[in-house]
């Protein structure tokens, strides 16, 4: 099935397909979105979701010590 179909003409999700909630943070460790706002994202303005796609940067620092999974398979080229 191609991704086409879940594109719309509006402010596109972050979400990478990772989806994994870090206990501790609440945060999916893929697009960095909260629980809260992953399940209202459909719901939201676009200037909400502007803000939020804004915020995201500054929340991977909550992940830059980790070392395993997707990143490091591909940091180690296999």
């Amino acid at each position: 099935m191609s991704d086409d179909v879940w594109k719309r003409a509006e402010i596109e999700s972050p979400c990478i397909k990772i989806c994994v909630i870090h206990p501790e943070s609440r945060l999916c460790t893929g697009c960095l979105r909260s629980i809260d706002e992953i399940g209202a994202w459909s719901r939201m303005t676009p200037e909400v979701r502007r803000a939020v796609m804004q915020e995201l940067p500054a929340r991977a620092g909550e992940f830059s010590k980790r070392r395993g999974g997707r990143a490091a398979r591909l940091a180690r080229g296999s």
